[in-house]
């Protein structure tokens, strides 16, 4: 069973769209800082919509569902895809609007999408990442969960780091700290594409 998960694995990522990627790179953290991290991937509750209204989590799964692509096979069912964005995205204190966007940006809501760097994923999560601070064992990237998990987390991470500053943030996210290609394309999607409501206020402090 385990030989036939890693030749399927194996044959995803030979079949798997190729995209472009920033040039991320390891970085050594702290002891500290890969516990908390590691800590943070660590979670067995079941996905929700983290608004407490039902019938406003009704309208957000509906609005949110009419915008996604359409003319092409979905790998989960939109609502789970949806359901699970906004609980990863609202345990990890980011707005599931941007969470979206950098989905939309990085894979094109391609699960099995691989980048020319090796990210892997909705969210183009470097393998590096599961040796640091997951489980290479037990962690899949091309899981949905698992990969909007760890998404959330390093962008969480790189927030903090960047004292709330979203596109420097992002540029990290991506690879691309000093430049601005890349935080610009996330922030414009999600103003154009994926407002709603309250969404996160953007506000650059340069790069």
């Amino acid at each position: 069973m385990v030989l036939a998960r890693l030749a399927l694995a194996t044959l995803l990522c030979a079949i798997a769209p190729k995209v472009l990627s920033g040039t991320q790179a390891e970085e050594k953290l702290s002891a500290s800082v890969v516990a908390s991290l590691s800590k943070q991937l660590a979670d067995k509750a079941a996905a929700k919509v983290m608004i407490d209204d039902p019938t406003e989590a009704q309208r957000w799964l509906s609005e949110m569902a009419g915008r996604l692509p359409t003319g092409k096979p979905q790998v989960e069912s939109s609502r789970e895809f949806l359901t699970t964005i906004h609980y990863e995205a609202s345990r990890a204190g980011l707005d599931p609007q941007l969470v979206l966007a950098v989905v939309q940006y990085e894979s094109a809501f391609r699960k099995y999408a691989v980048s020319t760097a090796g990210a892997r994923g909705y969210m183009q999560i470097m393998p590096f990442w599961v040796k640091l601070i997951g489980e290479p064992d037990a962690h899949n990237l091309f899981n949905l969960r698992t990969n909007l998990r760890y998404g959330c987390v390093i962008l969480r991470h790189y927030l903090d780091r960047e004292n709330g500053d979203v596109a420097r943030a992002l540029a990290r996210y991506n690879g691309s700290l000093g430049r601005t290609e890349y935080s610009d394309g996330v922030l414009n999607l999600m103003r154009r594409r994926w407002s709603y409501g309250n969404s996160l206020i953007i506000e650059s402090r340069g790069s």
